[in-house]
Order: C-alpha cells, then sequence, then structure tokens
C-alpha cells in the first residue's frame, strides 16, 4: 500500500513536488515545537540569524522529502535532470583508478547523488535498515539498482569497504551523521563541537584514495539538480582527529555554498550515551556571521 502511494506521488512533475512539499515544510517549521526549535538553534549556531533563513531551510527540507519518492522510483528520469558543476574534478579523480571514496552530507538532494555516480562505475554504500520497520521495503527497492551494492553497517561491511577500495573501486557515505557508541570524537562543526563519525577519516587514511564531496544542488523551478564535486587535498593530515577536521571544514565550505538547502532540523549535536565527556574548552558560540543566499 505505501509503495502504491509513494509511485502516486513521483509521477507528478518535479516543479509540482518540490512546491508542494515546500508549502508543506513551512507549515510543518510554524507549528511550535522541538523541530522548529533545533532548526532555529543549528542555523543560528552556523551564523544564519535572519529569520526567513530558517523559514527557507524549513521549505527546502519539504521539497528534499517531497522529491525522494521520484528520484527513488524514477531514477533514470531523474538522471536526466542533472548537470554538473565542475566534471573536470571528477573526470580527472577516474583517472587515477585508486578508488574513490565519496562523502555526500545531507545537503540538496543526497539521493540523486549515489545514482548520478553510479554511472561512472560500481558504487558499494552502507545499508542500515530504517528504525520505522514498514519503510524497509520500500527503501530496498530503491536502492535494488544495477551497479549498487549494499552492505551491512557493521565490521563485515567495514571490511567490504576496506576491500571495494583497495580494488580501485568506489564507495559512498553519510559524513555527517551522529555515530552511534564511541565510534566517533569531538569535532567543531559551524563553532560548535559535534560528535563525528571517523569512519571515513580511517578509511582515507588507510587506503590513501581520494576523498570526493558530491552534493545535488537543488534547482529552481523543478529543473532538476546541479552535482558539485569538492576533492580533499592531498596528502592527508597523519593522525585520525586531523582527517575528521578537514573533512567538517570542506563540508562547512560546501554547505555555505547554498546554505538552505542543508539539513538544519537533524540533531547534529546531540551526544550519544557511549560518548567521551564533551569538551569543555570550545566554544559553542558561532564563530562567524556569512552572508546568506536567497534560495529559490
Amino acid at each position: 500500500m505505501l509503495l502504491f502511494f509513494l509511485r502516486l506521488i513521483a509521477a507528478l512533475p518535479l516543479r509540482m513536488l518540490h512546491a508542494a512539499g515546500r508549502l508543506a515544510g513551512l507549515f510543518v517549521y510554524v507549528l511550535p515545537g522541538r523541530y522548529r526549535d533545533r532548526l532555529q538553534e543549528n542555523v543560528r549556531q552556523a551564523g544564519y540569524t535572519e529569520p526567513a533563513f530558517a523559514r527557507n531551510a524549513a521549505r527546502q527540507t519539504g521539497a528534499m522529502l517531497a522529491e525522494t519518492p521520484k528520484v527513488w522510483l524514477h531514477s533514470a528520469h531523474c538522471l536526466t535532470r542533472c548537470t554538473e558543476a565542475n566534471p573536470e574534478v571528477l573526470r580527472d579523480c577516474l583517472a587515477e583508478q585508486r578508488g574513490i571514496l565519496y562523502l555526500t552530507p545531507h545537503l540538496g538532494c543526497f539521493e540523486i547523488t549515489a545514482r548520478h555516480l553510479m554511472q561512472f562505475g560500481p558504487l558499494t554504500v552502507m545499508y542500515r535498515p530504517p528504525r520505522q520497520a514498514w519503510l524497509d521495503p520500500v527503501m530496498r527497492a530503491s536502492r535494488d539498482l544495477p551497479g549498487l551494492r549494499s552492505v551491512p553497517a557493521n565490521m563485515k561491511g567495514v571490511r567490504e569497504f576496506v576491500k571495494t577500495l583497495r580494488n580501485g573501486e568506489a564507495i559512498g557515505m553519510l559524513p555527517d551523521q551522529v555515530p552511534p557508541s564511541r565510534d566517533g570524537v569531538w569535532q567543531e562543526f559551524f563553532g560548535r563541537p559535534a560528535y563525528t563519525m571517523t569512519l571515513a577519516a580511517k578509511l582515507a587514511l588507510q587506503t590513501q584514495v581520494p576523498v570526493m564531496l558530491v552534493v545535488g544542488e537543488r534547482l529552481a523551478k523543478g529543473q532538476g539538480w546541479r552535482i558539485h564535486y569538492v576533492r580533499l587535498a592531498e596528502p592527508y593530515p597523519d593522525s585520525i582527529e586531523g582527517m575528521v577536521a578537514r573533512i567538517n571544514e570542506a563540508m562547512e565550505s560546501l554547505i555555505r555554498r547554498f546554505p538552505e538547502q542543508y539539513l538544519w532540523g537533524y540533531n547534529r549535536y546531540k551526544i550519544p550515551k557511549a560518548a567521551p565527556p564533551l569538551p569543555q574548552s570550545t566554544s559553542h558560540d558561532a564563530t562567524s556571521t556569512p552572508t546568506s543566499s536567497s534560495t529559490k
């Protein structure tokens, strides 16, 4: 039943989906509650203090949710709506044939990026079953694609990641998820300590493959998405903490290109129960006040 409903949504034009999603996102935002409070706190932490920015960020979150069924169920059509901002960055990286670690933060349409990257070779990603069991069949169907392989989010999956990179192939990860237990380190993210995963940094240091941030910027009027590539500079830092910091800094810089499309409502600064103590010497205040962009 759910899959049938999502197919009906996916059949709608992208422009209509984005418009409806923005309206729904704003409606949810104006309701008092934890989501609104968290979104406002996170955008202020990053230095975006105008009330209009938070409202537009909520609209973009709604557009992201509304476009997802179409990306899942009509991938081939959606790929025709993708353009590349700087294709030479990816082309040069692929030519080295060293394998690639793709990192896609919660920015823009992060569901389109894996599908776009599959066009350039096999891609392996980690799969974690959703907390809501009824969503699992839908998510599995959305990932049942030629060239896309899923591995479990455990040590077996990590070993498969290492093997894949050493074979000269590509893997993909979300680098801004809060890791469970002690699988992370405290690292600043927009001027505040955030418990940050170390897996991406460990894989990069262990295999010395290129690390590429990839983002699908959502375009106005349902035109589709513009894919951006940012390659991390080499050589990499010697320590895991240093590599984590470099990844976070690159994410911040990329997010500031179209900041309203970041998932500011995500609880990025939560503290897992088994995490080490929060650093006390780091300020929680934003360190800069950038000029917000006017997102569609």
